[in-house]
């Protein structure tokens, strides 16, 4: 019974305060306003109105709050008119917002000579763009004069044939990307097919159409312009002619170096501790930790093989920008031939109590786990593996783009090859093209010349 009166208790006390919070929102709304932050007054009023949107002195309280945050929203567009109307306009698009978003809220009155000089400052606005736009097309900068375009549309909707020239512009603002087979020096002729293709598709996803200029060719396209002579030797001259090919203003284009690796092998051979049911001489089932042999075998790769690439224009041959460095893989191929029989809370390293007698030995053992395993590596992520991979064939490809992650270790017998993870980190490494495609992306093929092309290094 007395559960029940404290239910009730708490559900009535709940009531009383979602009744009161509006109207101390209110209360502190007249209280911000009146030490001048109308903005913290106008937020104070809404949230009671999202809570109450009955609550008349909410209502008014956000009606005087709206009301100062008006006049001042004008006296600054006046002010602001007078020496940068471009800016003044850009501030009516904000108070018109601020006036749309007020209605759930309350009306804010403007006068029809208000409105008046809006939408002159709005024009205006709008007459400035088209008119940069209408001379970036003369001088042959149509990604400039669609952004011009845009803008004046922004301003005044259906302004003149701002969106006509916009669409005309963005078409021929387009830039055509061919991502060709790079040149491979790591004695594998089909990895700079395999690399160029990975980057294309990948760059192909990641590169919106909607929010870029740049368009990347489809790796087809430039596989039928492949001659059997480029097949891993692919020059810078074959590169430009190849796109040129397919279509393409402009093309990435690089060399692979050598693939340099090194290889380890580390074993942990111990007893561990496993939680068993055992039964005692009376017959009865009981819980203990008892010692099993694990045997846990990790191979590991570090693989170091060097990649420059380069954007080059395919009108001129131009080198747009360039970048060069190592790439390096770290994989680490873990293995155990035993198969676990419970849940991984029922095996240990070490138990508590071991710990608390042999602290040393424990730490020790520990320490010898994490130089096989990795640092941070737990028995149960390695067991947990252990029974995943019982349960599913192993993916290859999956594999190696686990590795390319940063995967802490993959449950394997053997590693993959250097050749083949010296790939996987390759094809991994499209970010970096994507980055150099963007920072060109707006750039207007008359204004390249004035962009540096300077190496830099991942």
């Amino acid at each position: 019974m007395r559960r029940w009166m404290t239910m009730l208790f708490v559900l009535a006390a709940v009531s009383v305060i979602g009744c009161a919070g509006p109207a101390k929102l209110a209360e502190k709304s007249e209280s911000k306003l009146a030490e001048g932050d109308m903005w913290q007054a106008w937020h104070l009023a809404t949230r009671a109105l999202d809570k109450a949107p009955a609550n008349a002195r909410a209502r008014s309280a956000a009606a005087t709050a709206a009301s100062a945050i008006s006049q001042d929203w004008q006296r600054r567009i006046v002010a602001l008119a007078g020496v940068d109307s471009t800016n003044a306009a850009e501030e009516v698009l904000k108070y018109a917002q601020f006036r749309t978003d007020a209605i759930p809220y309350t009306t804010v009155p403007v006068s029809d000579n208000w409105l008046q000089g809006e939408s002159r400052l709005r024009r205006g606005a709008a007459q400035h763009h088209y008119a940069d736009g209408t001379s970036a097309m003369n001088s042959r900068r149509p990604k400039k004069a669609y952004t011009q375009f845009l803008e004046a549309e922004r301003f005044v909707s259906g302004y003149r044939d701002a969106m006509v020239r916009a669409n005309a512009a963005l078409q021929e603002g387009l830039t055509r990307v061919a991502v060709v087979p790079l040149r491979s020096g790591a004695g594998d002729a089909q990895m700079g097919r395999d690399v160029a293709a990975a980057w294309s598709g990948a760059l192909t996803e990641h590169l919106s159409t909607a929010d870029y200029f740049t368009r990347i060719l489809p790796s087809d396209d430039v596989e039928r312009q492949l001659r059997v002579s480029d097949l891993g030797r692919t020059q810078r001259a074959d590169a430009i002619r190849l796109g040129q090919k397919a279509g393409a203003d402009r093309v990435v284009w690089g060399s692979i170096g050598a693939v340099d690796s090194h290889t380890g092998l580390h074993i942990f051979m111990r007893n561990i501790w496993h939680l068993a049911t055992v039964r005692d001489e009376a017959g009865r089932s009981a819980s203990r930790w008892i010692e099993v042999p694990v045997q846990v075998v990790a191979r590991t790769r570090t693989v170091n093989v060097d990649l420059a690439y380069e954007v080059i224009s395919t009108r001129g041959g131009a080198t747009l920008t360039r970048e060069s460095g190592p790439r390096t893989i770290e994989a680490r191929a873990v293995w155990t031939a035993y198969l676990p029989d419970g849940g991984p809370d029922t095996y240990r390293l070490v138990t508590d109590e071991y710990r608390s007698a042999n602290p040393e030995r424990a730490k020790q053992i520990e320490s010898e786990w994490a130089s096989v395993v990795g640092a941070g590596v737990t028995l149960a992520q390695v067991f947990d593996a252990r029974r995943a991979c019982a349960k599913r064939p192993v993916d290859r490809t999956e594999v190696l783009a686990r590795f390319a992650a940063g995967a802490a270790f993959v449950m394997l017998e053997d590693l993959p090859s250097a050749q083949e993870l010296a790939q996987a980190t390759l094809c991994a490494s499209w970010p970096s093209v994507q980055q150099s495609l963007v920072k060109l992306d707006d750039v207007d093929d008359v204004d390249l010349g004035a962009m540096s092309a300077g190496d830099t290094s991942n």
